[in-house]
């Protein structure tokens, strides 16, 4: 009995010596998440424009959103579109073109400067390239494709195609994923290659049982944060409408985000929307509340199931 209480106030300072440690990360995530998350939650159940006090409404904001609001839906299947097809596609081809160029003898410096130089241009800049790349009418793409007798899209002009050319638009700038492919695939151990080929291992069982295992975090890793970018998806959508749609001026112009017919519309543009351009704060905290409980519902998923995401390599 005599040495419980030393022992107790050793773990009471060794708690309060990691509790100093750990200090600024808590203050500053009760600031700037636990705050805003609260205030957020607070706001979804009130009327409220920014200017005048909040009023409480229940649940009218809610109701308004889930049943009422025409473009909810439409948002909220476009949002999950580019979280279920482009993240897919650019981890697939982010890891193809690491495994090119890791696999190629020459000119390897080359190849991995024109793949990276695209992930360095601005967003808006390379959006804006893109639409007049796959104009319809004037573009290149499409004049290449008159030429070879294939039927040429609307891209940016029309809704079937929208999302696809966003894709498009989202694996030219895959420079970033190559490239934490190509530093965890050159960590594989050479050695295990080695006695898989004696065993007379080809190919795509060498990919299977030995590439995917090792670099499986790394894969978690980009289809995570590849998720959370595509719930914030913002720019690229709302630039491509715009100057499909022509309106590239400055201010005094109104545009509906979304165009062409509401298929380029996601979840963050109506939270700005709504707050910023219609100061309907209320909708919009219900809105981001929906979009803030996907982001963490997908990635609880993808954590609790990691496994599934490369059960063929085990």
């Amino acid at each position: 009995m005599t040495g419980a209480h030393p022992l107790r106030s050793k773990r009471r300072r060794s708690a309060l010596r990691t509790a100093a440690f750990l200090s600024p990360w808590l203050i500053g995530f009760a600031v700037f998440f636990v705050y805003p998350l609260l205030s957020t939650l607070s706001f979804s159940f009130t009327r409220y424009d920014g200017f005048r006090q909040p009023a409480f409404n229940g649940l009218d904001n809610w109701s308004y959103v889930l049943t009422d609001y025409p473009l909810f839906w439409p948002a909220m299947r476009n949002t999950l579109w580019l979280v279920l097809v482009m993240v897919t596609c650019r981890v697939a081809f982010g890891l193809g073109i690491g495994l090119l160029i890791t696999k190629i003898k020459t000119a390897t410096g080359v190849f991995r400067t024109l793949f990276y130089l695209p992930y360095l241009a601005p967003p808006v800049a390379a959006t804006l390239a893109f639409v007049f790349l796959l104009n319809p009418g004037t573009g290149p793409v499409n004049t290449l494709l008159d030429a070879v007798g294939l039927p040429s899209p609307g891209w940016f002009t029309d809704a079937d195609w929208s999302k696809p050319a966003l894709t498009a638009l989202a694996l030219w700038g895959v420079g970033d994923l190559m490239v934490i492919f190509m530093a965890a695939l050159l960590d594989v151990p050479k050695e295990q290659y080695e006695a898989a080929e004696l065993d007379g291992a080809g190919a795509w069982a060498r990919f299977r049982h030995i590439t995917l295992p090792n670099i499986s975090p790394i894969i978690m890793f980009a289809v995570v944060t590849g998720v959370i970018q595509a719930m914030q998806y913002y720019a690229q959508p709302l630039v491509a409408g715009k100057v499909a749609a022509g309106v590239i001026g400055g201010s005094g112009q109104q545009f509906e985000p979304g165009y062409p017919d509401k298929s380029t519309l996601t979840l963050p543009q109506l939270v700005y929307n709504l707050g910023f351009q219609r100061f309907d704060y209320g909708t919009a905290c219900v809105v981001a509340l929906v979009l803030f409980a996907l982001s963490m519902a997908f990635t609880a998923l993808l954590m609790r199931r990691r496994g599934g995401l490369i059960g063929a390599g085990e």
